[in-house]
This record gives C-alpha cells, sequence and structure tokens, in this order.
C-alpha cells in the first residue's frame, strides 16, 4: 500500500528540485543545496528576507538563472540537462515579474497576442480571442487598445498575468508581482492571483505579502542564506513556526 501511494504522489510532482546551487565570484552562495517538490494545483508560496535567495530560486526554475550544479525536473524531464531546449518547457511555465515586462510599444491585445501565435502558432483571431476572454476576467476588456503608459501599476501587472496565462502554461512562477505597486493597487493583483489559485494553477510565488501567503499558499518555504530553512502549511509556518530564525522574521513582517 504505501508503494501505490508513493508512486500516487510522485505523478503529482510538477517540478523536482534537487540540491540546487547557484555561486556566485568570491564564493557567494546564492542557492546553496535547495531541494524541494511542486505538486500539480500547489500554491507554494517563498519568503524570507531580502538577499535569501528567493528571487533567485523562482528564476532557476525555468532557467532564467542557471544553476552552478543540481537539477530541476519538470513533468518528468531534467531541464537542466544541456541536452533539452529549455525554450520548449518555458513556453509551459509562466513567468510574472515585479515591473510587468511589457512591450511599450505594443497595444495590450498585441502584447497577449505576440507569444501565442509566434511560439504556439495561434491564428491571430483564435489569439485574439482567448485574450480578450482573460481581459475580461480581470475586468479590463476596455483597455484592449491601450498602451501599456495608459495603464496604471495595478492595471500591468493583471495584464502581465493573463498574458502569460495566454499560453495555457502548466505552472505560473511569480516574483514578487505586488512589490512595484502603490499600495492601494496590491489588492487588486492579489484578487486576480486568489481566483487563480482557486481554478487550481499550479503556482509558486515570491512575496512580501504574508497575509496573501497565510490565506492563499497550500504550503510556504521560508529561505534565509541560500537555504530553505522551514517548509509546511501556512498554519504551521505563521503559527507554530520551528526555527528561531523563522520566528526573529516573522516578529519583524507580522
Amino acid at each position: 500500500m504505501s508503494a501505490d501511494n508513493s508512486n500516487n504522489n510522485h505523478s503529482d510532482v510538477l517540478i523536482s528540485v534537487r540540491d540546487l546551487c547557484k555561486h556566485y565570484k568570491g564564493d557567494i552562495r546564492a542557492l546553496d543545496g535547495i531541494s524541494t517538490d511542486i505538486k500539480k494545483g500547489e500554491v507554494v508560496v517563498i519568503i524570507g528576507p531580502s538577499g535569501s535567495g528567493k528571487s533567485t530560486f523562482l528564476r532557476s526554475l525555468n532557467l532564467l538563472e542557471r544553476p552552478t550544479s543540481g537539477h530541476i525536473t519538470f513533468e518528468g524531464i531534467d531541464i537542466t540537462s544541456p541536452e533539452n531546449d529549455i525554450n520548449k518547457y518555458r513556453q509551459k511555465m509562466g513567468m510574472v515579474f515585479q515591473h510587468f515586462n511589457l512591450f511599450p510599444h505594443l497595444t495590450i491585445i498585441d502584447n497577449m497576442t505576440l507569444a501565442p501565435r509566434k511560439l504556439l502558432k495561434m491564428n491571430k483571431v483564435d489569439a485574439e480571442t482567448k485574450a480578450r476572454e482573460l481581459l475580461a476576467k480581470v475586468a479590463l476588456e476596455d483597455r484592449a487598445d491601450a498602451y501599456p503608459s495608459q495603464l496604471s501599476g495595478g492595471q500591468k501587472q493583471r495584464i502581465a498575468i493573463v498574458r502569460a496565462l495566454c499560453m495555457s502554461p502548466d505552472v505560473l512562477l511569480f516574483d514578487e508581482p505586488t512589490s512595484a505597486l502603490d499600495p492601494e493597487m496590491v489588492g487588486e493583483v492579489l484578487d486576480v492571483m486568489k481566483d487563480l489559485a482557486k481554478t487550481g494553477m499550479t503556482m509558486a510565488v515570491v512575496t512580501h505579502e504574508m497575509g496573501f501567503a497565510r490565506e492563499v499558499g497550500s504550503r510556504v518555504i521560508f529561505m534565509d542564506e541560500g537555504k530553505i530553512i522551514e517548509e509546511g502549511t501556512p498554519e504551521e509556518i505563521f503559527d507554530h513556526p520551528q526555527n528561531d530564525r523563522l520566528k526573529t522574521f516573522l516578529a519583524k513582517v507580522l
């Protein structure tokens, strides 16, 4: 019976990380032996002090940061192997950045349809239909023909999220998606992310928003000095922290 359970658990794993290290010159260890799994449908929230390696870890998952050593397996394929075409797998891993990364010279609808048309070979009509449906879900359907400069920060980030969804990814990676926003715009972006979590989208989120981590996360990872110090359910991390470093961190941020 235990063997069956382990097989089931294994098949649920979307991303498997083993002994991931990222070293810079001067023996700076941005990542120092990270091992964890992200399962289908999980919302994994990564927290920790500035400089703890959170964003480096997240950006390593789709090899925007190339690890020094270790392995990342995505849907059963070792994407750290040079034999595998990472661009093929990046199409299934949507990325939402801190600073939106929208093309300023393109309209919103063109920003959203560029990748599906070029990479997925969708025709223009189908790509635009899907994009407009997604815009409606974030209450921005009337901004399809606007340019990024005409939108607020919160609107740009909502666009960045649905732009990633246009590729029908299997996982969404969020790198501090609200840290560049004015405080009153943070809520509208977090609401979109909460709605996404309810649909069963697999998400890995680096954030300073502890309320979001507690409410939406299915698992919380606390990092410091390039290591995973503690991980568990939001209740375990926030209400019953075990590690002294985590206790100190929570005392400052809660």
